[in-house]
């Protein structure tokens, strides 16, 4: 869009007055809204630098946009322009703007209207060219939106045999590679959206591969577990991360995301060595955690229950936990035979529960030489293979009692369990929450 009109505003309040006025606008002719789009990105470029130097001050500037007369009765029309702009223009300011746009209208909307339109007009490609630009690169603030705006616009819908084409190894590399350098905080903002945009990736080639073979097709190569296998040593901070994220997510569909990433790379020869042996340590606490935390009445956490014992089982048959020493053998063991011991659920354990809990318990290292049958009351401090103490009306206690028994060294992860990989096919909304034994105690 071309710039038509050039403002000369003393402070800041009036700066927010024009961007009243503008988004009030009421007008009917497609000429007319162009140009109240064109003054909207006019004012708000020219005057980023002053007035919105942070994530809140753009959010709200957008908002302003969203809840205006002129974007809530012309919302298709607006919304194309907005993302013909994105698709046309190169200036990093007005960038920011329609990218801030595109992602909080995208959020804002539940029925993803938006993302389905970018979606439609071939945006994706447009974002991966924009995200590996030099320009962009030196814009933090722009580059994190990107990342977002490609992570929440392609979680919730399936990418195109095109859209995947235009990832290259070349463009996981160096997602990769920036979070390798960007910092050892965990904490650190820009890991986040890193993170998640190659989280989404790996679902997307998942579903592609499952898909295409399922009509006969080959499959797509999934780059993100190819750049680990080929490079994994060069990148361990990725792997680090997940383990963490995975210990503090409370949202189900991103630790969906996670889990289905573990379960390729514990699933792949070349990979499934890729952790640290002390960061793989850490994962089979976290694991064990979160299925005892789960609740055993839930529909939900069933489903949970299920896919983490799918991703155990290639952590236990091919990480370096099946060599000697073995990990919390008998915390795992212990815990696997709670599962399906009778007497333990509000209703009999499933058959799928029961199988898999048999796959895990197939693995060589866990059958010879038997585990200690010796089972004490938890009253005396031990774990009974009869009876768990996350069982019935279990309270925060017991279950505090069950992680010590179990030996779970995780601290700081939170009351809320993980959920869990039924593989390409186990899917949630976002925002839904993972379900908690601790939460159904509380309430």
């Amino acid at each position: 869009m071309a710039f038509e009109v050039s403002y000369n505003l003393e402070n800041e309040q009036q700066f927010w007055d024009e961007l009243d006025d503008i988004v009030s606008t009421r007008c009917q002719e497609h000429e007319l809204i162009d140009n109240a789009l064109r003054s909207y990105l006019n004012v708000t470029t020219s005057y980023k630098a002053e007035y919105l130097q942070t994530d809140y001050s753009v959010a709200k500037c957008v908002y302003r946009l969203i809840q205006g007369h002129l974007f809530s009765t012309h919302q298709e029309y607006v919304r194309r322009q907005i993302i013909y702009c994105l698709l046309q223009e190169d200036d990093n300011p007005t960038l920011h703007m329609v990218a801030a746009f595109l992602l909080y209208d995208g959020r804002n909307n539940s029925n993803d209207v938006t993302f389905e339109m970018m979606q439609t007009e071939g945006c994706f490609p447009r974002l991966v060219e924009l995200i590996q630009t030099p320009s962009v690169q030196e814009d933090t603030q722009l580059h994190q939106m990107l990342l977002e705006l490609m992570y929440e616009s392609s979680r919730i819908q399936r990418l195109s045999w095109e859209d995947l084409m235009s990832i290259d190894d070349a463009f996981v590399l160096y997602l990769l590679g920036i979070i390798e350098g960007v910092s050892d905080d965990a904490d650190d903002p820009y890991h986040y959206p890193l993170i998640r945009v190659l989280l989404v990736l790996n679902e997307q080639y998942l579903v592609a591969s499952t898909t295409r073979h399922a009509n006969g097709h080959g499959g797509v190569t999934n780059r993100v577990i190819k750049a680990l296998s080929t490079h994994g040593m060069t990148y361990k901070t990725f792997g680090c991360n997940l383990i963490l994220l995975l210990n503090r997510e409370s949202e189900t569909s991103l630790q969906l995301l996670i889990l289905k990433v573990l379960y390729l790379i514990f699933g792949n020869p070349t990979t499934a060595e890729y952790f640290y042996t002390n960061d793989l340590h850490v994962l089979i606490d976290v694991v064990l955690r979160n299925l005892i935390d789960l609740p055993s009445d839930s529909p939900a956490a069933n489903a949970l229950r299920h896919t983490y014992l799918r991703v155990l089982h290639p952590i236990l048959a091919n990480s370096q936990i099946s060599k000697p020493p073995h990990y919390k053998r008998e915390e795992v063991l212990r815990l696997l035979h709670l599962l399906t011991a009778s007497g333990n659920h509000f209703a009999p354990v499933d058959e799928t529960t029961v199988r898999l809990v048999k796959r895990c318990t197939s693995v060589p290292w866990l059958q010879l030489p038997p585990i200690n049958s010796n089972h004490v009351s938890p009253s005396n401090g031990n774990l009974s293979a009869t009876q768990s103490p996350v069982e019935n009306s279990i309270g925060n206690g017991q279950k505090e009692l069950a992680r010590r028994t179990l030996g779970m060294s995780v601290q700081g992860g939170g009351e809320s369990a993980t959920s869990v990989l039924e593989v390409a096919a186990h899917t949630e909304k976002p925002g839904v929450q993972t379900p908690s034994r601790a939460k159904v105690v509380e309430s």
